[in-house]
């Protein structure tokens, strides 16, 4: 997925032009953390400017970290595996909030208090779980009471996500990329996980990187990445960023607006 980009550690002496596919349109979508009321806000918002452009190929992206903290993360999975097929073409990635509760719910309930504090209660509340119980259970069985109240579809859906998508000269990942290394080459660790070592970098990767992850209290746009997550969770505040072809601009959606 990543072969067609060539990182460069040089830093460019002027500002690059970067484009997105030819013919087509993409809306990337920062961390919702359960925050389905602004999700489906935001998603109302992106099929009206649909309906107002020229038609195009139109790609939704999410850049992971659905779930967890916020009130409603089965509410989010649930509108987000209903999305109507009406030629936008969604494209979910992978956050390490994802990787973790699957990594507990699966083969390492160990990690359990160390999810459970870090937005696990909220997601184990929205499936109706009684949170109060698990600190009185052994971790693998308070696991297996947070798992037994899932739709098995639900773990299909989040399982199958991805860990990254190219569009034109844009690179969509979670959190960011290992520099200095090949993006054919990258660890799935990083792009879920990395933070100062991506984030403080002013290399060319290559292409222009569109991440969630860290929260910054605007959209970061910088020479080599374009950082979009606004924590929604406690901001309530949700950013998109759409490209088509050499423009883009931000999409915000605010708990206060009308």
């Amino acid at each position: 997925m990543f072969s067609r980009f060539r990182q460069s550690r040089a830093r460019r002496t002027g500002p690059r032009e970067w484009r997105g596919l030819s013919g087509a349109r993409a809306y990337a979508i920062g961390d919702v953390h359960g925050r389905l009321d602004l999700l489906e806000r935001m998603v109302a918002t992106i099929e009206r400017d649909r309906r107002e452009s020229s038609r195009a190929r139109d790609y939704l992206i999410l850049l992971g970290d659905l779930i967890d903290r916020g009130p409603d993360s089965r509410g989010v999975i649930e509108f987000l595996m209903r999305l109507p097929s009406d030629g936008l073409r969604p494209v979910f990635l992978m956050g390490n909030h994802e990787e973790m509760m699957l990594r507990v719910l699966g083969d390492e309930p160990e990690s359990l208090s160390q999810w459970l504090t870090y937005g696990g209660y909220e997601f184990a509340q929205s499936y109706g779980v009684e949170v109060g119980r698990l600190a009185v259970l052994a971790p693998a069985d308070a696991a297996d009471m947070i798992r037994a109240a899932i739709p098995p579809s639900h773990f299909a859906f989040i399982e199958g996500f991805a860990d990254s998508f190219t569009f034109g000269d844009y690179l969509f990942v979670h959190a960011g990329l290992r520099p200095g290394k090949r993006l054919d080459a990258q660890d799935t660790h990083d792009l879920r996980w990395i933070r100062d070592e991506f984030l403080n970098d002013e290399s060319d990767h290559g292409c222009m990187v569109v991440h969630g992850h860290t929260i910054s209290v605007e959209p970061e746009e910088k020479e080599n990445r374009i950082g979009i997550d606004t924590g929604a969770y406690q901001t309530g505040i949700l950013t998109a960023v759409r490209i088509e072809g050499a423009r883009r601009r931000m999409i915000r959606i605010e708990e206060c607006d009308p």
